[in-house]
Order: structure tokens, then sequence, then C-alpha cells
């Protein structure tokens, strides 16, 4: 695949500026903010976004004309220590654009203060609190990126064992395993241009305080998906979280899932959040506005 200009040109500001700052960063809340300033002045939004709160903590986000009746209820991503749904408003609502449908996102708690499960418990109430809203699981698209595609994984398996299957689960370089066994933390700890490996287990401590690292809420690599509904993922061969996605991918069709995959050669991790800088965020979009789309169709039939 040829790399765009603009995308080489990313990558190594990345690795020159981004990477050393997150390798310093060791105070969640410097985490915070240093993801809300780079929101605030890099992460476009589309046209005519509409943002609003329903419910208390569930945020809705929407651009342009939404098919009525449908919803992609998004888990956002920040390692569970950082991150919210304003931070993500320009991904969210152009992924509205492309998929003509109203995604919702909740303000899940974060550690350290609130160590796993609490995100994954917000998360799967965020669910039950669509079907109390008149929503039917066939009605859902359950998606996210990052720690928020690990958390979409584990309320999948939940999901699946309950027997409540949304239409389809999409997920953006997600990370499934606490237990940090994953090959590409070593292999590719060096061309992985935003995330230092070495802060993993600083992140592990921070999220996990006594948690096992195997437990299925924080580590979905673990559980099981009886009967889950089609899965499509993003994830980039240089990142250190290539494993994760391998991995997942083979314990999903060990329950018989269909899994796609698209795999980017050399992108960084979650790369669809730079939308508007670089043409490899844009076409990864519409890749999953069309893997959206498709779910309603095959569940409508």
């Amino acid at each position: 695949m040829q790399l765009s200009w603009r995308l080489k040109l990313l990558n190594k500001g990345l690795r020159l500026f981004v990477k050393p700052q997150l390798r310093k960063t060791s105070d969640p809340s410097d985490a915070l903010k240093t993801l809300a300033l780079i929101a605030d002045l890099v992460f476009r939004k589309p046209p005519f976004l509409r943002h609003y709160l329903r419910d208390g903590e569930m945020h809705w986000f929407a651009s342009g004309q939404c098919h009525p009746g449908k919803a992609v209820l998004y888990f956002h991503g920040g390692g569970y220590v950082a991150g919210s749904p304003s931070v993500y408003s320009g991904l969210l609502g152009r992924l509205s654009r492309l998929s003509r449908i109203e995604v919702c996102a909740p303000d899940y708690r974060l550690a350290p203060s609130n160590p796993a499960p609490a995100a994954f418990d917000d998360c799967l109430t965020a669910w039950d609190h669509l079907l109390e809203q008149g929503f039917q699981p066939k009605d859902i698209v359950i998606g996210g990126d990052s720690a928020g595609g690990g958390l979409a994984l584990a309320v999948l398996s939940v999901l699946c064992h309950r027997g409540t299957l949304p239409a389809g689960c999409f997920v953006m370089s997600p990370c499934v395993d606490f237990t940090m066994s994953g090959e590409s933390l070593i292999s590719n700890q060096e061309s992985d241009v935003i995330l230092p490996a070495e802060r993993f287990p600083d992140l592990a401590e921070n999220v996990l305080q006594g948690l096992d690292p195997k437990d299925p809420r924080i580590s979905p690599l673990y559980a099981g998906f009886p009967g889950a509904p089609n899965v499509f993922m993003h994830y980039s061969e240089t990142e250190i979280l290539q494993s994760d996605a391998l991995r997942m991918v083979e314990r999903l069709r060990s329950f018989g899932a269909s899994a796609t995959v698209n795999a980017h050669p050399d992108a960084p991790h979650v790369w669809h959040l730079l939308d508007g800088w670089i043409p490899e965020a844009r076409a990864s979009l519409r890749e999953i506005a069309r893997f959206v789309q498709d779910c309603f169709v095959e569940t409508s039939r």
C-alpha cells in the first residue's frame, strides 16, 4: 500500500514529538490534559455536528441526515485513564455522517480513581440503557478504539452469553490483553510511532489495582463469544498492539464468528482520529461506515 506524504510526515512528527512526551507522562491527570489539548487543536469535526446529552451521561452525536431507530454504541479510547465522548466528538461526528447513523457514547469512569472493571460496568449499563429506551439489539452496532475496543469486545462477550446480540461490532487497534503477553510489545516497540511499550506495566498497575489481568472484563482475549455477530477490525502492522489484534481475531474465529480484518502497513495507533489530516483516516472511516450499514441491512432481512 502506498503511504500518502501526509501520513509519512505525521509518522515522523509523532515519533519526534508525541512519543517522547507520552514516555515521560506518569500522572494520569497529565494524560487527560494532554489528550484534551490535542483534541481541541487537532481533531477535526464534520460540518453541522450535533452533540447533545440524553439521560445524564449518554452523549449523542449526529451529522447529516440519520436513519431513525438505529444507533452505534461507541466506547472511546484513552488507556482507561484518559479520553471522553467530547474529546472524540470529531471522530464520532464523522462516523455518524458517513454511516447516517446516530452515535451514542457513555462517559464511563476512568482509572486510577475508578479501577477496572468500573469502565466495563458503565459500558454494559449503557447497552442496557439503550434497550430500556426502546432499541432492540438488532438496532445497535457496538464499537470502540484502543481501550474502548477492548471494552466493546468485553461487552460483546457478555451479550453473546445473554443471547442478546448486537447487529455487529467494530474495533480499531483494540487493547485486549493486560497480561502483556503479546509478542509485538517487544517486536514493535521501535516501529510504533506513538505508544511507548515500556509504559504498559505502569498503565496496567493504574487500571487493574489487584484485578486478575486475565479477567475477561478487562482482557477479552480470554472471553467466550458463542454465536457472535460479524466483527470488523482495523489495526496497524507497526503498532505494539498488533499481537492483540491478531490473537483476538483467532479467538473470535475459534467460536465460529465471522471476523474481518484490515491491517494498515504503517499507520499510527488509531489513525482514524486524524480524519481531515491524512487521507488514510477518511478511507478507514468509510470502511467502518460501510460495515455499520451492512450490519443493519443483514439484521433487517
